[in-house]
């Protein structure tokens, strides 16, 4: 189940995926394509969408210490969307 975003989230969430779609990406990608300077803005970004079941998480194949992230098929998290 997914939950509702505030509008920032939902602009950062769609923004990032008309970029990456459905693949992988890192937070430094993530940051060039929000135009971020600070990473703890993308890491709280990304912990939020977590939570609210719209992307994925999961530890980088090459770098274990690192971190990939894919967005959720936007039809998907709306259509699980809690009422």
């Amino acid at each position: 189940m997914t939950k509702t975003l505030p509008a920032w989230e939902m602009k950062c969430y769609s923004t990032l995926w008309k970029k990456f779609k459905d693949k992988e990406f890192t937070n430094i990608e993530a940051q060039k394509e929000l135009e971020v300077d600070d990473p703890h803005k993308v890491s709280v970004l990304f912990y939020n969408l977590k939570k609210k079941g719209w992307i994925d998480i999961k530890r980088s194949g090459e770098d274990r210490r690192k971190k990939v992230y894919k967005l959720i098929n936007p039809e998907k998290a709306v259509g699980e969307l809690e009422e």
